[in-house]
């Protein structure tokens, strides 16, 4: 998934402004992308279960 310069800014500082990590959300996005043509979606919740409860690295926190 491709993100505009200017929509990675914008989710920058709305992630910012809720607290959430960037990253995590970019991963949470590509999954579903991932799975949106399947014709079964099985095991999308399990893929986003596993991305949210995962902790974030020492990098992804001081990212702003």
């Amino acid at each position: 998934m491709n993100l505009s310069g200017e929509d990675q800014k914008l989710l920058g500082e709305l992630c910012g402004q809720q607290g959430v990590i960037t990253d995590k959300v970019l991963k949470l996005l590509e999954t579903v992308y991932e799975y949106e043509f399947k014709d079964r979606r099985t095991g999308i919740y399990d893929a986003l279960r596993v991305i949210l409860k995962s902790k974030p690295s020492q990098e992804q926190e001081r990212s702003p």
